[in-house]
């Protein structure tokens, strides 16, 4: 059974992924704009019941294993989500992040992500945090830069995606420089 402690920001509310969730998370999630930088859209509401279903199982903190955890306004509607990697090596993890674009550019994503990367060093004991961004993607590098995560990589069409390959930038973020 999946044990995430739910965590409180000013704002938000971040907890696991529910099936009640399920509507509000295929409707952004299946937005062009929202799925242009993911490697996974839900092509059919069945596709967001599954993704949920499996990841209700997903133990946090469980070696080379993904952990969606839904981010909600304090009043309780979902407005996005951030994914955990739990890397193999037990002291680095990877984050991802994905908001619907009426929450956007609104400081959720920069709040949600913060308050993760907190759980991961604080309560997790975490050495070295990552994300993963293709190029292109702007607002999630500012997001990263901002946090205080540097470039670390930029790899060239290392990344198959859609049956094409991209660029991948790889930016991290270690323990004692976070804030």
């Amino acid at each position: 059974m999946n044990i995430f402690n739910k965590i409180t920001t000013d704002r938000l509310i971040i907890r696991t992924l529910e099936m009640a969730d399920r509507d509000a998370f295929y409707n952004y999630r299946s937005m062009p704009e929202v799925y242009k930088y993911q490697s996974w859209k839900p092509e059919n509401i069945g596709d967001s019941e599954a993704f949920i279903l499996a990841n209700m199982a997903v133990v946090p903190n469980t070696s080379d294993t993904w952990l969606q955890v839904a981010v909600c306004l304090k009043d309780g509607p979902l407005i996005g989500d951030i994914g955990i990697h739990f890397m193999e090596d037990d002291f680095q993890a990877e984050v991802g992040y994905t908001f619907a674009p009426d929450f956007q550019g609104k400081g959720y994503a920069s709040e949600g992500v913060r308050a993760v990367i907190d759980y991961l060093f604080a309560g997790l004991g975490k050495h070295r945090i990552t994300g993963s961004v293709d190029p292109d993607n702007m607002k999630s590098i500012r997001l990263l830069e901002n946090l205080g995560f540097r470039k670390e990589a930029h790899f060239i069409k290392s990344y198959r995606m859609k049956d094409q390959w991209y660029d991948d930038c790889v930016y991290a973020i270690l323990a004692e420089e976070w804030k």
